[in-house]
């Protein structure tokens, strides 16, 4: 159970040499708690970045803050798109335990009104939160950033929208793209990522107390659009769009990593990288080695670079092999905080990752990872992953010997396909209710992915 660090209140009739040393003390308090910064790209491929391996993608503020902290080679988002894992994420639950497993589809689709926000949780304990960036987690007055626990939006309510202002489309009245502050209309000039970055440095500079930023970048998401002078960069190159806005996203992290460095706020501030989801069939990502994308079951629509800075609290530049989640941030950041098990608004998920970065403990923060969307389902646990498509297939991977996942095990090792299938049909009956509402339209195309993949007939986006 955790410990409740926050400031005590005190009692002014004690005097006013009491009152002045209990203050003295909660400002100490309040100085010491960590800042929370989550940097989030947005649709980026397992491989494209330099510390994951890329060589024709250049991200060097992103591999110098990696090298600051640990990467967790084998972290996983808990959906594979967007809107659920954003949801899973920032909830620290799995989004089937209130319904939140698909994409939005309609209007009205989104965050339920008794699901808390990591923001939320927060504000109990004076933080000043801020989201920029992309939301995506519903439109309704009640599921906007506002109404869960952020005291500032710079940001669009949809998925997507173009990297350039313009009234005529993104930014037409109306219209969930629009580029917006706490709801009022916002213009900008230049190229947006460059734009929610001074955003950002601004939110670091003004914040007097201890705070949580949420920085969603947009990129690398479609459209697939980008500065002159940042493709006269990558000219010649076969992605040249691509490192294009990868290389925007990198120099917005640098601007605002440098931001804390000058405010003297970086040593104090717990940063945690990562995407929402593997790489998209709608850029030029890449996921290799792994198979899949965006939008299914296979490593490359779920793996995704994951690391974690915070100052000099544990060794650098360190790796870290067990089975984590991005479920584990909601928990990291309640253990940083030594928050009560009884304050949280409901039971989740994650894990703290706090141990095992201070080397307290070693092996896997999880035994088994569970996914569900629609029709497909899937589980990891231990070395073997278990994928389910109703109507197509089944398919058994062992994956410390098969991370390409190209070679099924099911018919070979029926005895582990069946635990396998016990377990996640225990997690079902426990964990989940039935989704919300359904992307209509999606299960014949994801279906079809499935099979094909489940068949070594494509191994990602480059092949359809």
């Amino acid at each position: 159970m955790y410990k409740m660090k926050i400031d005590r209140l005190f009692v002014v009739s004690l005097g006013a040499i009491t009152g002045l040393a209990s203050c003295s003390s909660g400002q100490d308090e309040e100085a010491q708690r960590p800042n929370i910064l989550i940097l989030l790209a947005d649709d980026a491929g397992y491989a494209d970045f330099g510390f994951m391996g890329a060589t024709d993608i250049q991200t060097p503020n992103i591999d110098r803050l990696a090298a600051e902290g640990c990467i967790f080679t084998y972290a996983h988002v808990a959906a594979t798109v967007s809107s659920p894992s954003r949801s899973m994420m920032l909830t620290g639950r799995y989004g089937q335990r209130y319904g939140y497993e698909c994409n939005l589809d309609k209007p009205g689709d989104g965050l339920p009104d008794d699901e808390e926000l990591l923001p939320a949780l927060l504000k109990r304990y004076d933080y000043r939160t801020g989201c920029i960036g992309k939301w995506h987690l519903g439109s309704e007055p009640s599921q906007r950033p506002n109404a869960k626990g952020f005291d500032t939006f710079y940001g669009l309510l949809a998925g997507h929208r173009s990297y350039f202002y313009d009234p005529e489309t993104s930014d037409k009245d109306g219209n969930l793209q629009q580029y917006q502050y706490n709801g009022r209309k916002l213009s900008f000039d230049g190229y947006f990522t460059d734009e929610l970055a001074s955003k950002a440095q601004q939110f670091v500079t003004e914040s007097e107390q201890p705070f949580m930023l949420y920085m969603s970048f947009t990129a690398p998401h479609s459209p697939n659009e980008a500065t002159e002078e940042d493709l006269a960069r990558f000219e010649g190159q076969p992605r040249q769009k691509y490192a294009a806005m990868m290389y925007a996203l990198d120099r917005g992290v640098g601007k605002i990593v440098d931001e804390l460095k000058a405010a003297g706020k970086f040593d104090n501030t717990i940063i945690f990288f990562l995407s929402d989801n593997g790489g998209s069939t709608t850029n030029q990502s890449s996921n290799l080695p792994l198979k899949g994308f965006k939008g299914n079951k296979f490593e490359g629509g779920q793996r995704v670079p994951f690391f974690v800075v915070w100052g000099d609290r544990f060794k650098r530049d360190q790796r870290f092999t067990g089975l984590t989640s991005s479920l584990d941030i909601f928990a990291t950041v309640v253990d940083a905080l030594d928050m009560p098990e009884e304050g949280l608004h409901k039971p989740i998920d994650g894990v703290s990752l706090l141990p095992y970065l201070s080397g307290e403990k070693s092996g896997n923060p999880h035994e088994a990872l569970f996914w569900r969307k629609m029709d497909t389902r899937a589980i990891r646990s231990g070395s073997y992953k278990l994928i389910i498509t109703r109507g197509v297939d089944s398919v058994l991977y062992n994956m410390d010997q098969d991370v390409e996942e190209m070679h099924d095990l099911l018919s070979s090792e029926p005895e582990k396909a069946r635990e396998l299938m016990e377990q996640l049909s225990e997690w079902e009956q426990a964990c989940c209710k039935d989704p919300l509402w359904i992307e209509e339209g999606w299960a014949e195309i994801t279906n079809g992915l499935h099979e094909r993949l489940m068949k070594n007939e494509i191994r990602t986006a480059q092949d359809l």
